[in-house]
């Protein structure tokens, strides 16, 4: 996983304010997303144990905003039946609007489940071990493209079947035929897959409710 870092040039300054959210104010005092490093699993319960951080130490005026950018996700149960949640753009990290100093670095950095922000590793002048991680402010480009794509992205379908699985059907004119994915059609809840018939591999399309996968 990579972030870009570079800081926009005058001439798209505006323009790169305007989508970040802040005002000519905000910009001048320093006010940045960054990204955080955490935990595998762990999102939800690092922006819940920051927000309380945060008004626990009183620093509501340097750390605004903790984010989790998703986008929307459907899954298609075994039955057909569709399940609607919501996937990460970024599993792993989450992005803090914030100003740097001393202080909210240290808030965020010793919050639980907190590995490091994302910025460029400085090595030690002495001795062996890494050096400190310096946090870089995410671009405002690339801040705007993971908003616009939390908000824009069409629902991902998703099944947890794959070309190549084995599967036997449940039900239909082919029940109790074993055969073996070549095409899986999941906005269609549908799929299609070698059967033996007569001796032959013939393909046929099955509805995903139709088969199991076998193990």
């Amino acid at each position: 996983m990579s972030f870009t870092t570079d800081e926009p040039d005058d001439r798209d300054r505006q323009e790169a304010q305007s989508d970040a959210g802040l005002s000519e104010e905000d910009f001048h005092q320093g006010l940045r997303w960054y990204a955080v490093q955490v935990a595998s699993g762990c999102e939800k319960r690092v922006k819940t144990n920051l927000e309380q951080r945060i008004e626990t130490l009183d620093v509501a005026d340097r750390i605004f905003q903790i984010e989790i950018p998703q986008t929307p996700a459907v899954k298609i149960r075994k039955d057909g039946s569709r399940q609607h949640s919501e996937e990460k753009v970024f599993p792993g990290y989450v992005l803090v609007q914030m100003i740097m100093d001393d202080e909210s670095w240290q808030v965020v950095k010793n919050t639980p489940n907190v590995i490091n922000f994302v910025g460029a590793e400085q090595k030690r002048r002495y001795g062996r071990g890494r050096g400190h991680v310096k946090p870089l402010p995410l671009s405002h480009n690339e801040v705007e493209r993971i908003f616009k794509q939390a908000r824009e992205q069409e629902p991902v379908v998703k099944i947890d079947m794959a070309v190549g699985d084995r599967i036997i059907v449940l039900s239909g004119p082919f029940k109790d035929f074993e055969g073996e994915v070549i095409e899986v059609s999941p906005e269609r809840s549908k799929l299609k897959a070698l059967l033996s018939i007569f001796g032959r591999d013939t393909p046929v399309e099955l509805e995903f409710n139709q088969v199991q996968k076998q193990s």
